[in-house]
């Protein structure tokens, strides 16, 4: 698999803040209703690739950049987001249990250890994105931090945006991404075709997520209203008040929102090509 070894500097910002000390808020309260074939008994970020779920690669790609400090919005099925960590070291790593006392695990080795900070908030069921940001701001505890969706990934590098986002000085950053067209582009002349062009790139920027906002934007440009969507008034005014920058990702970028999303991500890693994939194991 394509895999950086190298593990990039956590280097601080022009605030002296350390990649460390940044939360990263991962929205984990989706269903996932057009992936109903992978996820039906699945909240959308336990949707796995190569038997992982979705959210663990979006986390090594931040760890990897870096950062370890996680919050996640929960909604939907959020005990199984929760028990999932709370067995994490379980799932991974050889123990010993006697039956016979009280049942604690004797672990024999590190697997499934993570510098990982992760906070696990209940912001509600049908919550919009916006207000599920509005709800976890008691954990945001620096002056600026990163947020991005549970369900897509991509060969970013969030280090880059934050640095983008230091140099703007604004109070957003969205990383702007081509995916590809799920149809194939043909190129005429009458009626015969000159090109085709499988799943050719999207001409414009679309909004990929991984987001830096300094903390002010929470106070500033959200509201209690549990309807409120971060993609709708939040980011349009803050456009129009000149305060939202792009960082440009040309390289891959994947939302998983259909079972055939699911099946080519699972392809791309099985076959040792997950352009995502940065981290060592």
């Amino acid at each position: 698999m394509t895999t950086d070894t190298t593990r990039p500097a956590a280097a601080a910002d022009s605030a002296g803040l350390d990649p460390r000390d940044i939360p990263v808020v991962i929205l984990c309260g989706g269903m996932g209703t057009r992936l109903r074939e992978a996820s039906e008994k699945l909240p959308k970020p336990l949707v796995d690739i190569g038997g992982k779920p979705v959210l663990w690669h979006i986390m090594k790609t931040y760890e990897h950049y870096g950062f370890r400090k996680f919050v996640l919005c929960l909604g939907y099925k959020s005990d199984l987001i929760k028990n999932y960590f709370l067995a994490y070291r379980q799932q991974v790593a050889d123990f010993t249990l006697k039956l016979s006392d009280d049942h604690t695990p004797q672990f024999h080795n590190t697997a499934g250890d993570e510098d990982w900070e992760v906070t696990f908030a209940e912001t509600g069921l049908l919550t919009g994105t916006g207000a599920r940001l509005r709800r976890v701001a008691q954990y945001l505890t620096a002056p600026r931090f990163m947020i991005t969706y549970g369900d897509g990934v991509g060969a970013i590098n969030v280090a880059d945006v934050l640095a983008d986002h230091v140099r703007s000085g604004r109070i957003g950053t969205v990383t702007g991404v081509r995916p590809s067209s799920r149809y194939g582009e043909l190129v005429t002349e009458g009626n015969a075709v000159t090109q085709f062009a499988e799943k050719p790139p999207a001409t414009g920027w679309v909004s990929g997520g991984y987001f830096v906002f300094e903390r002010e934007f929470v106070d500033k440009y959200l509201d209690d209203d549990p309807s409120t969507m971060l993609e709708r008034h939040p980011l349009q005014q803050l456009a129009r008040d000149n305060q939202l920058t792009l960082h440009t990702h040309e390289g891959f970028w994947m939302g998983m929102d259909t079972f055939r999303d699911w099946t080519e991500l699972n392809q791309l890693w099985d076959a040792g090509a997950a352009p995502w994939r940065v981290w060592a194991d």
